[in-house]
C-alpha cells in the first residue's frame, strides 16, 4: 500500500511537470505585435530609440526594458535540495520552480540559468558577465564552501543585488521564527545558549544572523558530522566553521546540548535524541529543519518536553521554515528602489516584517488556504504562511525603506503609502479599483449589520472593517458562537468593544422587532405568531427590520441560501418610499481591466422599463469606482437584424433611454463580441454612440448575465466585487455563497458609502 501511494505521488509529480506542456515556465510578450506598425516599434527601426536612451543613461534600462523586474536564478546543481550534486541539467526543474514562486508571490519575472561549471571563480565570472541582463541575481543550490566564494566575488564585482537564498533566505526566516519563539518563551537573544548542527552554507548563515540579532558568539556551539567545532580542530574545517570554534574539551552534541535554549538543526535525520532534549533548558526551542526527516520528530521532542517550541522544514507540521516567506519580497523591495545590493539592514527589516505579520491577525486568504489549521500567534504559529497576501506589502515596503536608509537605493520611493497600496493592489486584485469607494466610505461612520454574523468570513470582514474603515459592524448571531469562532480564528475583535451583537434567541428588542414586522406585513398574510417566528429564525428579516428602524444604516446578507429568498425579505421591509430593487450589478476584475455585468439576479426577464432602470443604475454605480460608463445593451439581435424577444425588449429600452437623454454613453442592441471589440463594431455599425470597448454589459435576462458572470469567474479567473443591489438607496446588499471575506469587506465599503456620493 505504501509503495503504491509513493508510486502514485511520483506519477502525479511527473505528470504535473509534463502536462499540458513540458516544464513550469513560458515567455509572453507584454506589447501587441499585430501589424507592421507594431513590428517597426518593437524591432527595427523603433527599437533603436530605446537603445540610444539606455546608452545615454543606463538607469533608463529599468524603464525601457524588463531588466528592472528580472531576476536570474543561477545554479551549477552541486547541492540540490537533499539530492546532492546531481548536476546542472537535473537541477533545472528546481530552478524553474523557484522562478514560478518569484512570479506567483511577488510578480517578478525570472529566468532559470543552469551552468556546467564547478570552479567557483569561473562560475562567478559567468554570473558577473550577465549583469547587463538582470536586475538581481539569486544564487541557488551551490555547495559549500564554493558558494561562499561565488557570492563574495559576485557581490564585490556586481552593482546589482546578489543573494544566495540557501544561506540568507534560510537565515532570514529562521531569524523571524527565532524572534517570535523567544517572545513566546519569554527569553532574550543576548542571554540564550544556541547549539547548532550543520556547518554548511545555511547553517553558518543562520548563526551569523543570530549574532546580528543579539546572540553572543561565546554562547554558540556548532557541531557537524565530526562533532563539536572546537579550537585547534583540523578535520573537515573551513574558515566559516572556524569562526564559531569553542575553547572546550567537550566533543559531541550530547555533551554540549545541556542547558541549551535553542537547538538549530540544518543537518540530517534523527541527529537530536529525546535524551538530548531532556538536557535542554526549560521551554526549549527546537528548530529541526532537515528535510524530509528532521533532526527529531516533533512528537518525540514533545514526549520529553511538552512545552517545547518546535519548527521544522515540513509542511505537515506547524512552523514550517520556508524560504518563500522571504526571497520574493526582499527581491521585490530591492528591485523597486534599484538597490545595488541586499545588505544587513535590508535583511533585518525583512525579519522584522515577517515576525510582526505573524503577531498580527491572520488574513482571511491565509485562513482559507490553510483551512483547519490554528493560525493564532503562539508556539504553533511563529511565522506567517506563504499564502498570506499581506507579505508583499509589509515585507517589500520594509526592505525598500531599509535600502533607502542605508544608501543603496538608486531609485528612491517618495510616497511609501502609495507604494504599499500599489503592492497590495497587485495581490488584492480589488484594492486599486476599490480605492475611490473606500475613500468615500471614510467620510462617514455608518453601522453595517451582517445577517449571518456567525460565519467566519463575516467575522474576518468585521475585523478588517475596524482596521481599514470607519464603519461599525453589527452581527446577528448567538454571542457564544461568535465569541468561540473569533477565538478559534485568532481574531482580536470582541463583542461590545468592537461590535454589537443581536441574538435571535434572546434579545431585549425582540418584541419591538416582531411588532414592527407584523405592522408592516399585517395586510400581507403575516399573523403575530408568524411575525414572532420569523424574528426568532430569519436573520435576513431581522437585519432588514434594523435598517427600517434606523438602528443600522445598511445590511449585508446572502453568504448562504438563494439570492431571491433573501431579496424577498429585503423587498418586504425596505422597498418603500420610492425604493425598489432595480437590478444586481457585478464588477468582474479581469487581467486586462474591469467589466461590469447586469442584471445578474433580480429580474429573470426584465421589461424595457426595468432594463432602462438597470442601465441608469449601472451608470451611477460605475462612477462610484471613478470610471465613466460605456454601456452595451446585449442581445441575440444585433442592431435590429433579428425580430426576437430580447431584441424587442432591448430596442424598447433604447427608446426609453433616448427620451431621458442620459449623460453617459450607451448603445445596443448588440452581441457581446461587438460590445468588446471596437473594430468589429465599427464594421457592423459605424456610427455607434459608444467608443472603444464597453465596460458595462446589460443583458435581457438573468440567465445570460449570470452565465457570463460565472464563466468569467471560473474560466477567466475574474474576481467579483458585488453583486451590488441597485435601487435600494444603499440600504441593502445581497452577497452570494461563494463570496470571500475580502469580498464582504468590499461590499461593506460599498454599503458604507453615504447615498450622496453616488446619487
Amino acid at each position: 500500500m505504501a509503495d503504491d501511494k509513493a508510486k502514485s505521488a511520483r506519477d502525479e509529480a511527473l505528470d504535473y511537470h509534463a502536462y499540458p506542456k513540458p516544464g513550469k515556465l513560458e515567455i509572453r510578450a507584454t506589447k501587441p505585435l499585430a501589424n507592421g506598425r507594431d513590428l517597426s516599434r518593437a524591432y527595427s527601426p523603433g527599437v533603436a530609440e530605446a537603445c540610444l536612451e539606455i546608452k545615454a543613461n543606463p538607469q533608463t534600462a529599468a524603464r525601457y526594458t524588463a531588466r528592472g523586474n528580472l531576476v536570474a536564478v543561477v545554479t551549477n546543481g552541486s547541492a540540490v535540495l537533499g539530492l546532492g550534486n546531481i548536476g546542472a541539467l537535473a537541477a533545472k526543474p528546481v530552478m524553474e520552480g523557484k522562478a514560478v514562486l518569484f512570479k506567483k508571490f511577488a510578480n517578478i519575472d525570472c529566468f532559470d540559468i543552469e551552468l556546467n561549471q564547478s570552479d567557483p571563480e569561473k562560475l562567478a565570472d559567468i554570473v558577473c558577465a550577465m549583469e547587463p541582463s538582470f536586475g538581481a541575481i539569486n544564487l541557488e543550490d551551490i555547495k559549500a564552501p564554493e558558494c561562499f566564494i561565488v557570492e563574495k566575488l559576485c557581490r564585490e564585482r556586481m552593482n546589482i543585488p546578489v543573494f544566495h537564498d540557501d544561506q540568507h533566505g534560510t537565515a532570514i526566516v529562521v531569524g523571524a521564527a527565532a524572534t517570535n519563539a523567544l517572545r513566546v518563551a519569554g527569553k532574550d537573544f543576548s542571554e540564550i545558549k544556541v547549539v547548532s548542527t550543520g556547518g554548511g552554507a545555511a547553517g553558518i548563515a543562520c548563526l551569523n544572523m543570530l549574532l546580528k540579532l543579539g546572540v553572543k558568539r561565546e554562547n554558540v556551539w556548532l557541531c557537524d558530522i565530526q562533532g563539536l567545532v572546537y579550537e585547534g580542530r583540523q578535520e573537515d574545517m573551513t574558515p566559516q566553521k572556524a569562526a564559531f570554534a569553542q575553547p572546550s574539551d567537550l566533543r559531541g552534541l550530547g555533551d554540549v546540548i545541556e542547558g541549551a535554549d535553542l537547538f538549530l538543526g540544518l543537518s540530517g535525520p534523527n541527529v537530536l535524541t529525546p535524551e538530548m532534549v531532556g538536557k535542554m533548558a526549560q521551554r526549549p526551542i527546537i528548530f529541526a529543519l532537515a528535510n524530509p526527516t528532521p533532526e527529531i520528530m516533533p512528537e518525540a521532542a514533545r514526549a520529553v518536553a511538552p512545552d517545547a517550541i518546535i519548527a521544522t522544514g515540513r509542511s505537515d507540521y506547524p512552523n514550517q521554515v520556508n524560504n518563500v516567506l522571504c526571497f520574493p519580497f526582499i527581491f521585490r523591495g530591492a528591485l523597486d528602489v534599484g538597490a545595488t545590493e541586499i545588505n544587513d539592514d535590508m535583511q533585518l527589516a525583512c525579519i522584522e516584517g515577517i515576525a510582526a505579520l505573524a503577531r498580527a491577525t491572520t488574513s482571511a486568504e491565509a485562513a482559507e488556504a490553510y483551512r483547519g489549521e490554528q493560525l493564532t500567534f503562539g508556539a504553533d504559529y511563529l511565522i506567517p504562511k506563504p499564502f498570506d497576501p499581506r507579505l508583499m506589502g509589509i515585507v517589500a515596503t520594509a526592505v525598500a525603506k531599509a535600502a533607502m536608509a542605508s544608501g543603496v537605493a538608486t531609485r528612491p520611493i517618495t510616497d511609501f503609502a502609495a507604494y504599499k497600496e500599489q503592492l497590495d493592489g497587485s495581490v488584492f486584485r480589488s484594492a486599486l479599483i476599490m480605492r475611490p469607494v473606500f475613500a468615500a466610505a471614510a467620510q462617514a461612520e455608518r453601522n453595517i449589520v451582517f445577517a449571518e454574523g456567525e460565519d467566519e468570513r463575516v467575522l474576518r470582514a468585521a475585523q478588517a472593517m475596524l482596521e481599514e474603515t470607519t464603519d461599525k459592524p453589527i452581527l446577528i448571531g448567538r454571542p457564544d458562537v461568535i465569541a468561540s469562532r473569533c477565538e478559534r480564528a485568532g481574531l482580536t475583535i470582541r463583542e461590545d468593544r468592537d461590535f454589537q451583537v443581536v441574538n435571535p434567541e434572546n434579545d431585549p428588542r425582540y418584541r419591538d422587532y416582531w411588532g414592527t414586522y407584523h405592522e408592516l406585513m399585517a395586510r400581507r398574510g403575516v399573523t403575530p405568531d408568524l411575525a414572532k417566528a420569523i424574528m426568532r429564525t430569519n436573520t435576513t428579516a431581522i437585519a432588514a427590520i434594523m435598517v427600517h428602524r434606523g438602528e443600522a444604516d445598511s445590511m449585508i446578507c446572502g453568504t448562504f441560501g438563494q439570492y431571491l429568498w433573501h431579496l424577498n425579505y429585503v423587498r418586504q421591509v425596505l422597498a418603500r418610499d420610492g425604493l425598489h430593487p432595480v437590478g444586481a450589478l457585478s464588477l468582474m476584475i479581469l487581467e486586462d481591466g474591469p467589466l461590469f455585468i447586469a442584471d445578474t439576479h433580480v429580474h429573470p426577464e426584465p421589461t424595457p422599463e426595468q432594463i432602462t432602470e438597470t442601465v441608469i443604475g449601472a451608470a451611477r454605480h460605475v462612477r462610484r469606482f471613478g470610471m465613466e460608463p460605456n454601456i452595451a445593451l446585449c442581445s441575440h439581435s444585433e442592431f435590429g437584424n433579428l425580430d426576437c424577444d430580447t431584441g424587442r425588449r432591448m430596442r424598447g429600452a433604447l427608446e426609453l433611454l433616448e427620451l431621458r437623454e442620459p449623460d453617459f454613453r450607451y448603445e445596443g442592441e448588440m452581441h457581446i463580441d461587438s460590445a468588446l471589440d471596437p473594430a468589429l463594431r465599427a464594421r457592423i455599425f459605424p456610427n455607434s454612440r459608444i467608443e472603444g470597448a464597453a465596460n458595462v454589459l446589460v443583458f435581457a435576462n438573468t440567465d445570460a448575465a449570470s452565465g457570463v458572470r460565472n464563466i468569467l469567474k471560473l474560466r477567466a479567473r475574474a474576481l467579483e466585487v458585488g453583486p451590488i443591489l441597485m435601487g435600494m438607496g444603499n440600504r441593502a446588499h445581497i452577497a452570494t455563497p461563494s463570496i470571500t471575506a475580502r469580498g464582504l469587506l468590499n461590499m461593506s465599503a460599498l454599503a458604507g458609502t453615504p447615498v450622496a456620493h453616488y446619487g
